[in-house]
């Protein structure tokens, strides 16, 4: 589960062709693209995950590990679509906790059924969280059952995986692989209304000033 900038919904987009690195990079953060491209981080490895099963616990914290990683890079630029730094700390605090969690899911020595369970849980969950948070926190949120209901599931999977620890490789496998396709297919939802929103806004492939408020 792909996160968030809190603001209102899209608006015109007036900065100059010409603005400095700062500003570009906030643009950057703010287009759907980069939630599509978490949703597909996120949906792939719970696709590989269910048509191979039988992969090894090394394989499967590879992948895993991987997956954080990688989405954990997008939120990491999703947070400079923000318009301040308080607006800011909830999605950094999940990229890097995306990040950590790549990084202790990629350890070989720490690589066991316990520690990959509790890393992917801990995500989920703490993303599910800030994420519900921004979505009813923030004013005029286009699409926020939308957005309420990709941090409800992520909620979901991080308690389902923490409470109901996988007994096997196998197990786990097919339990993270289930849960990886359901918050993919969610966010691939979010990103496709979100690109919605934006044209009918007139803003083909990005937001205004505030920012979506994207799954952490």
């Amino acid at each position: 589960m792909t996160t968030s900038p809190y603001g209102s919904g899209p608006a015109a987009d007036t900065a100059p062709s010409g603005a400095d690195p700062a500003d570009q990079l906030a643009r950057l953060g703010r287009s759907w693209l980069w939630l599509l491209g978490a949703a597909i981080a996120t949906l792939v490895p719970g696709i590989v995950a269910l048509v191979w099963p039988d992969a090894t616990l090394h394989v499967l914290g590879v992948v895993v590990g991987l997956y954080l990683l990688v989405v954990g890079g997008f939120r990491f630029v999703m947070v400079f679509g923000r318009r301040t730094a308080g607006e800011r700390i909830p999605g950094l605090l999940v990229a890097v906790v995306f990040i950590l969690g790549g990084v202790l899911c990629l350890r070989h020595p720490l690589q066991t059924i316990g520690v990959l369970s509790l890393a992917v849980g801990a995500v989920w969950l703490v993303s599910g969280v800030v994420t519900l948070y921004g979505a009813i926190a923030a004013e005029d949120l286009p699409h926020r059952g939308l957005v309420i209901g990709v941090a409800v599931l992520g909620i979901a999977a991080g308690i389902v995986v923490l409470a109901l620890p996988a007994e096997s490789a196998r197990v786990l496998t097919r339990l993270l692989g289930l849960w990886l396709v359901l918050l993919g297919l969610a966010e691939t939802a979010l990103a496709l209304a979100w690109r919605s929103t934006l044209r009918k806004a007139g803003i083909p492939g990005r937001d205004g000033p505030g920012g979506p408020v994207t799954p952490v």
